[in-house]
């Protein structure tokens, strides 16, 4: 038997088959753009979405039929929700983190309650990168979506319909509305009420781990999988990152570099409100019972591919299929820390700070400034972004001498020995860094008795690749260059926000 897990990203999806002793034995993967129709705005063609995750998925099972899958569970971004009609029908575009519209909504249907009153309910800072403000723009900007729609899912949900499942969502999805009683375990009625939204049109709320069901007969002909998959509720991104990068105990915390770059600590319990709303952190489910999470977030990977797409289009087209464009990239960044400075607020930042009126920057550019030490700059600066939370991880209990890295940057050996020497800390990549499919993968197996406990799935699954050890001259030089950073959006705020 054969385990298949499937992440949904902002950017791509991907999709990989292992074994149940923790080996892949087929993967895939493809890539969609991102819509920006206009200034501020991001979505994501759903029709296109999940045509192309029902790709990755045929070519995993394709690549594994000697050992049939028998269940899968799915990973998925945030906050991004479909329209869908009754009968199936997808009916508009999916709304991302990052498009800013609704937060005007959002204030004016929060009014009155506070900040600590609705993090008692959600326990989310309220921000416009959640579903709820884009739920209310779709209210007063497209009704009639809004009235046809039948159910709105997260993607993870979608993916689960598009399977032949009842539409259902993970606790830890749910928590991305803004709508999501986290001690209840339930849609609040209370918030429901305040934003003006049907129950009805949102799944019911099921523990990730659940079996939803099975993969349609249609859809398993349509796929190349056997008849009778399991289909395992996954969770959010990354609470699956986090599982399939090891940390399934309280204390642990994982650098996920994706898209978006997001710091996971893990929690026991739910922490103090008090204390996590002072740091701007929010308090979610793990996809583990009795574990939570929270996240420190903000744009990288997205940094990283607007700069190929943008000053090397060229030259990946030219080595398509001969070697990767990165690999090239990463030979012309130099050796030691850059003179550059670039503020990484080319779309709205995440926690803590949650800045939607600003705009990226790139500081300090010379006629001899070659590409390669603006990636550098990229890859550094958006990592002193995160530099503040390191204390707020030690202050919170949170085990900070090393962090794991996962996702499609921590494939990168420059980005992450940038990372050990900024932080001074102990970076290590797994020998798999695609840690969402792993986690879902363990889900799948969890669930339906293929794997029998926790820790025998990550001593299957998750194994150690290379240890990146901070530099102590470099961690000195970075030093300064961050306290000149932390200078750079004070002194350009009102330039940006006018711009």
């Amino acid at each position: 038997m054969s385990l298949l897990g499937i992440d949904v990203g902002t950017a791509g999806c991907k999709a990989a088959v292992f074994s149940a002793d923790g080996a892949m034995r087929s993967s895939a993967y493809r890539e969609y753009p991102t819509r920006h129709e206009r200034d501020g705005w991001a979505e994501l063609d759903s029709r296109q979405v999940v045509a192309r995750v029902k790709e990755t998925i045929a070519e995993a099972a394709a690549g594994a039929r000697g050992d049939p899958v028998t269940a899968l569970s799915v990973s998925s971004m945030g906050e991004a929700v479909t329209p869908v009609a009754r009968d199936g029908r997808i009916l508009d575009s999916s709304i991302l983190s990052s498009d800013v519209r609704g937060g005007d909504l959002l204030e004016r249907a929060m009014r009155g309650l506070g900040r600590e009153a609705f993090y008692e309910i959600n326990a989310n800072v309220l921000a416009p990168n959640y579903t709820l403000p884009k739920l209310l723009w779709l209210k007063a900007h497209r009704p009639d979506v809004y009235r046809e729609a039948d159910k709105f899912l997260l993607w993870g949900d979608l993916v689960g319909t598009a399977l032949g499942c009842e539409p259902v969502t993970s606790f830890s999805l749910a928590s991305r509305t803004l709508l999501f009683d986290l001690r209840r375990e339930d849609w609040s009625d209370a918030l429901l009420e305040r934003g003006g939204i049907d129950r009805a049109k949102l799944p019911r709320c099921v523990p990730s781990g659940t079996v939803a069901g099975t993969v349609s007969d249609a859809a398993a002909a349509e796929l190349g999988l056997p008849r009778g998959v399991a289909v395992v509720v996954g969770g959010h991104d990354q609470s699956c990152n986090s599982l399939g990068a090891g940390a399934a105990e309280a204390g642990k915390a994982v650098c996920g570099i994706g898209t978006v770059e997001c710091m996971t600590p893990t929690f026991g319990l739910v922490p103090p409100a008090a204390a996590m709303l002072a740091r701007g952190l929010n308090v979610e489910h793990h996809v583990l019972a009795g574990l939570y999470v929270s996240f420190l977030f903000n744009q990288a990977g997205s940094l990283v591919r607007w700069f190929r797409d943008t000053f090397a289009a060229a030259d990946r087209d030219r080595l398509r299929g001969k070697e990767d464009v990165y690999d090239v990239l990463a030979r012309e960044m130099p050796a030691e820390p850059t003179r550059l400075l670039v503020l990484p607020h080319f779309e709205a930042t995440g926690a803590p700070h949650f800045i939607s009126d600003s705009a990226g920057a790139v500081v300090g550019l010379r006629t001899r400034t070659t590409r390669g030490e603006i990636l550098k700059a990229i890859m550094e600066s958006a990592t002193f972004y995160f530099v503040e939370t390191i204390d707020s991880l030690k202050a919170l209990g949170i085990d900070t001498s090393e962090f794991v890295a996962t996702g499609g940057g921590a494939k990168s050996d420059a980005w992450l020995q940038i990372k050990a020497d900024v932080f001074g800390l102990r970076f290590v990549r797994p020998a798999i860094t695609e840690c969402g499919v792993v986690g879902a993968a363990i889900l799948a197996g969890l669930a339906t008795g293929a794997l029998g406990s926790v820790p025998e799935a990550i001593g299957r699954f998750v194994r150690r690749d290379r240890v990146f050890e901070p530099d102590a001259a470099r961690h000195a030089v970075y030093e300064e260059r961050v306290r000149a950073y932390q200078r750079l959006y004070p002194a350009l705020k009102d330039l940006l926000a006018g711009l």
